[in-house]
């Protein structure tokens, strides 16, 4: 059974459901919800409620949370959802988002680290980016950088790694 899975995907892809699945048969499982709730996005606030609502009552969920800290403690199975809500707050806490390219890689350097370390059944959802149009604006193409390297990083520290198309898992490594 392989420790660390990264599942990827784009926007609705499935990929958050997918990697549920994986962890049906775990006893308990730490679920690390990355997404900071706004309460005056209703949008938002909608998707996370399905989020709250598809997961198990014995699940434990921790919220707004620094992974690479909650991942020092290891738990027999953890479901980190999702590594772009995650880098998008990295972002915001260092008002990089018109810094240079890398101000959120002492944060990225830390998570790598964590989930190289970790033991247990750990899976980690992120957004695949790069498969459309060049971002119009200078926050969206330092998401698409930022986050591509982190993926590619994560991916090379897990042991097996899903991309998730129109809901089907193709296995990349």
């Amino acid at each position: 059974m392989s420790t660390r899975i990264l599942v990827l995907g784009g926007a609705r892809s499935g990929k958050s459901a997918f990697a549920e699945g994986l962890l049906t048969d775990a006893p308990a499982v730490r679920y690390l919800a990355t997404a900071v709730l706004d309460a005056a996005d209703l949008d938002f606030a909608d998707r996370i409620a399905v989020h709250r609502d598809r997961r198990p009552a014995h699940w434990t969920t921790v919220e707004n949370t620094e992974p690479a800290t909650v991942l020092a403690a290891e738990t027999p199975a953890t479901l980190l959802d999702d590594i772009g809500t995650w880098i998008t707050a990295r972002l915001d806490a260092r008002g990089a988002w018109d810094a240079p390219r890398g101000t959120v890689a002492p944060d990225c350097d830390e998570l790598v680290a964590a989930v190289a370390a970790y033991r247990q059944r750990l899976v980690i959802v992120s957004p695949e980016v790069g498969m459309g149009v060049i971002p119009a604006t200078r926050s969206g193409r330092l998401f698409r950088d930022e986050i591509g390297t982190l993926n590619q990083r994560l991916a090379q520290v897990c042991d097996e790694a899903y991309l998730i198309v129109a809901g089907l898992p193709v296995r990349l490594k």
